[in-house]
């Protein structure tokens, strides 16, 4: 617990522990406001969809967070949210609320979102020492993750006690508080690389911003790290596809409390993976065989999950099938955190985010209408079932196979000194 000493880091801890309390809340909230409102599981495929267009956003600011001082772009993000959030119960207090006015609010809340996780990830290496990457990695994606569990479960009791409008409430409360918790952030200003007002023309601004992007992206789409990338969007997906249909299974299996456990327990199992990813010694092991392994096993669990004659099983299987997806996280992060030149990190994780992010909206799509097509059931189920494929893939794959231990990372390892450019 030494590492909370660090003031910055105590600071950016709180602040995500706050806030995701608040996008917890939110996103369960949305979800069954939209399913109540819209009546088919059409319109929370939608929902999910239209956040592709904060994935492009988020793809764009790459650069931008590499740039900017962190406290400002923290502030203002949780600011505008907490103004926002405000919209939905002023329009049901007056009687203009609609599904259609949900789904608008949505993508302009998790634009703002978008830019705050790359943003800290990127700035933990400037924030703690090297030696303290996993464990502040592990922690953070507590906050990040973690809180999940709790607010889950205490997500599908508000929306049977309190509803949905009075977790918009106490959402914008929870994002104002973030705000003041970020504003104590006190890191050293970096020199700024671009000044527009010392003859520097618009056109080349914009180029150099393009050239940047292109480094982030090379580095992502490399023999290595592509692999990886393709399998983590496959489970984003399939993840979409599954959580827009998870309201309409619940309506089955009880109600909205049965919606918060489900969502508790894909929460504690990722938790349990992050924080019990460092004591796993999965340093020891090549990354694609990590990764091979944990995905199978999570594919299984996940498609079996669906065929318990118990509900309560059915909670804890599925819940054991979000475990590996958290010891993974952690080791790709550091990995990244480790073999990534630190300027070029803010761009990389972008691009990142977005890239593989980019398939959850386009799978929320799909599982909608999947959902009124062949049952909530059956989208979970083949869900599961393309996770395991994608272990299976990534087990025979020789690239895949031969990548390196964590341990063994370095600068060196996943990228080329050529793709090491920064423009000046």
């Amino acid at each position: 617990m030494g590492i909370f000493s660090n003031k910055n880091f105590l600071y950016m801890f709180l602040g995500r522990v706050v806030t995701n309390i608040g996008d917890t809340l939110y996103a369960v909230a949305a979800m069954w406001l939209v399913s109540e409102l819209g009546g088919s599981t059409f319109y929370t495929g939608l929902a999910g969809f239209l956040t592709i267009f904060p994935r492009f956003v988020q793809f764009l600011a790459g650069p931008l967070i590499d740039r900017i001082p962190i406290r400002p772009l923290l502030v203002i993000t949780q600011i505008v949210q907490s103004i926002m959030l405000l919209i939905i119960p002023i329009a049901y207090y007056l009687d203009w609320l609609s599904v259609t006015l949900v789904l608008i609010i949505s993508p302009i809340i998790t634009t703002f979102n978008m830019l705050v996780y790359p943003a800290q990830i990127a700035a933990l290496p400037k924030v703690v020492e090297e030696k303290e990457l996993t464990k502040a990695n592990s922690l953070f994606t507590f906050a990040y993750q973690g809180i999940e569990t709790g607010c889950n479960a205490i997500a599908g009791v508000l929306l049977v006690t309190i509803g949905a409008i009075s977790i918009y409430l106490l959402d914008s409360v929870m994002f104002l508080m973030g705000a003041i918790l970020f504003s104590f952030i006190n890191l050293p200003k970096q020199p700024r690389k671009e000044n527009v007002q010392n003859g520097e023309s618009i056109l080349i601004h914009f180029k150099k911003y393009g050239v940047e992007l292109k480094e982030g992206i090379s580095i992502l789409l490399n023999k290595t790290f592509s692999r990886l990338l393709l399998g983590v969007i496959a489970i984003n997906l399939v993840g979409g596809a599954t959580f827009v249909v998870l309201p309409e299974f619940s309506k089955q299996k009880g109600g909205a409390e049965i919606f918060g456990f489900l969502l508790m327990a894909q929460a504690l199992g990722s938790i349990l993976g992050a924080l019990l990813a460092p004591y796993l010694r999965l340093e020891r092991y090549g990354i694609g065989r990590v990764y091979a392994t944990a995905f199978i096993i999570s594919g299984t669990l996940w498609a079996v999950s669906v065929f318990s004659p118990w509900t309560w099983l059915m909670i804890v299987i599925y819940g054991l099938a979000w475990f590996p997806g958290g010891v993974t996280n952690i080791l790709i992060n550091t990995c990244m955190q480790r073999g990534i030149p630190k300027q070029l990190l803010g761009r990389v994780f972008s691009a990142s985010f977005s890239l593989s992010g980019i398939a959850m909206p386009i799978g929320s799509l799909i599982g909608g209408i999947l959902g009124v097509m062949i049952g909530s059931v059956y989208v979970i189920l083949f869900s599961g079932v393309i996770v395991f494929f994608v272990g299976v893939f990534w087990m025979f794959d020789s690239v895949t196979r031969s990548l390196p231990k964590s341990e063994d990372v370095t600068e060196t390892t996943f990228i080329q000194p050529k793709q090491i450019v920064v423009a000046n």
